[in-house]
C-alpha cells in the first residue's frame, strides 16, 4: 500500500473527484476508508512527539485494555496510520493505543530497515521514526542513548544513563556505585531486564535506610524508574532502576517502566511499590527533567 499523503486532510470528496476511484483508494490511509473519525483529527497535527510515543509504547501493551496513555494517542495513531499504509499493522489497530500489535508492527517495520536485534525492539528510535513520517511529519523531541559503550564507574551502560545518573549523583552527599551495567545478560537472576540499555543496579553498602530512600529519590527525580530491593522481596539490598523511555530498553524493562507507571514494584507478582510517600515524585524521564 502506498505511503499517506502530505496533506491528509484532504477529503476524499476531493480526492475522488480529482483522481477518480481507484487513484482514491491508493491515496487515502486504510484508517480513513474504515471512517475512523479519530484519524482524521489527528491530520491537523505536523509533527510526532517522540517521548509521547515512547511512553506509551512502555505503557500500553502490558494494559489488560486499549486505553489510551494520556497525551499519547494522537502521536501514537499518526504511527499507526503510516505502519498500516506499509502493511505492518491491520487497520483494526489503529486506535492511538500502542499495544502488543503496534510494538509487534514497529519492529518488523525495523527489520524491514534492515535492522536487528535492540535496534528491532519495537520502540522507535529517531531515524527509524523520521524515516517512517517522511514529507508526511516531523519528529519533535526526540530522545537517544548516545553511545552504547560508555561507563559510569567502570560499569557498562549509555550516554543518556551516564547523565541520568551524574544527575542523580549530584543531589547527594555520597556517590553512587553501580554493582551491575547494562548490555548485559551475566546475571540470571536479572530476568532479561539489563539485557538492553537504561537499567543499572547500585549498592547501598554502608548507606542508612534514611540514605537509600534519598538515592530512591533522586534517581526518580531525573527520570528513573527505581525501587530499592529488599531481603522481603528475595534480594540483598540494592537499588533497580530502568532508565524511562530510553529507546534501548529491552521487552523486560519495558514491563518494569509499565509497572511504575501504576504504583507497582517492577517484580514479577506486580505487587505495591514499597517506597514511602516521602520519597516518590510524580512521573517523568531524563528529556522531561531537563525542561523543568
Amino acid at each position: 500500500m502506498a505511503d499517506d499523503p502530505t496533506d491528509i486532510r484532504r477529503s476524499r470528496r476531493w480526492l475522488l473527484s480529482r483522481a477518480g476511484l481507484a487513484a482514491a483508494a491508493v491515496a487515502v490511509p486504510s484508517a480513513f476508508a474504515a471512517g475512523t473519525a479519530a484519524a482524521e483529527d489527528v491530520g491537523t497535527l505536523a509533527t510526532v512527539d517522540m517521548e509521547m510515543v515512547l511512553l506509551a509504547a512502555q505503557v500500553d501493551p502490558r494494559k489488560s485494555g486499549t486505553g489510551i496513555t494520556p497525551g499519547c494517542g494522537d502521536h501514537v495513531l499518526r504511527v499507526e496510520q503510516r505502519l498500516n499504509g506499509r502493511g505492518h499493522l491491520n487497520s483494526a489497530q489503529v486506535d492511538g493505543h500502542y499495544g502488543t500489535s503496534t510494538i509487534s508492527g514497529y519492529s518488523a517495520y525495523q527489520r524491514s530497515l534492515g535492522y536487528t536485534g535492540l535496534d528491532a525492539n519495537g520502540l522507535p528510535g529517531r531515524t527509524s521514526l523520521t524515516q517512517l513520517g517522511g514529507s508526511a511529519w516531523s519528529v519533535t523531541r526526540p530522545v537517544s542513548p548516545g553511545s552504547r559503550t560508555d561507563s559510569y564507574g567502570g560499569k557498562r551502560t549509555n550516554t543518556r544513563t551516564v547523565n541520568m545518573l551524574a544527575a542523580a549523583d549530584a543531589m547527594l552527599s555520597w556517590r553512587i556505585t553501580l554493582t551491575q551495567g547494562s548490555y548485559t545478560s551475566s546475571n540470571p537472576g536479572s530476568a532479561g531486564t539489563h539485557d538492553g540499555g537504561g537499567v543499572i543496579d547500585i549498592s547501598v553498602s554502608g548507606l542508612t535506610s534514611t540514605q537509600r530512600w534519598q538515592m530512591v529519590k533522586a534517581l526518580r527525580t531525573v527520570g528513573f524508574a527505581a525501587w530499592l530491593r529488599t531481603p522481603d522481596q528475595g534480594f540483598a539490598y540494592h537499588i533497580h532502576a530502568v532508565g524511562i523511555s530510553d529507546p534501548d530498553l529491552s521487552s523486560q524493562a519495558q514491563s518494569q517502566v509499565h509497572d511504575y507507571y501504576y504504583g507497582k514494584n517492577g517484580l514479577a507478582n506486580h505487587a505495591a511499590d514499597n517506597t514511602p510517600s516521602a520519597y516518590r515524585v510524580p512521573l517523568t524521564w531524563w528529556e522531561k527533567y531537563k525542561r523543568s
